[in-house]
């Protein structure tokens, strides 16, 4: 039972000291994911704020994208570049914690 309880206390000592690191790191990377077959990207950072949302301008021109059409595909790109942001987040903490699953810390990154 001790056993357990000094690797954990260990595990939470390593993490505290490389947090830091791994929320700057991820802070820094970027995500892109696209929608419509490519016609609108988005970019987040590893927290999932967008950075960036490009739209092909032959989307625009097209005479069939309306402004529903236009959100939605919008929509769609950021929340896959977020779904990114967030399973590269769970990799983090799993290599952070040493695969140990620690309740609470799933928002701390």
């Amino acid at each position: 039972m001790f056993g357990d309880l000094g690797k954990m206390m260990k595990v939470a000592a390593e993490m505290k000291r490389r947090m830091p690191e791994v929320q700057e790191k991820l802070e820094n990377s970027e995500f892109e994911a696209a929608a419509g077959g490519g016609v609108v990207r988005a970019t987040v950072n590893g927290k999932g704020r967008i950075r960036d949302v490009e739209i092909d301008p032959k989307l625009l021109g097209n005479g069939e994208t309306d402004a529903e059409m236009l959100g939605d595909l919008i929509v769609a790109a950021v929340r896959a570049a977020q779904e990114k942001a967030a399973e590269a987040t769970v990799a983090a903490m799993r290599e952070l914690t040493g695969g140990m699953k620690l309740p609470g810390l799933e928002g701390m990154v």
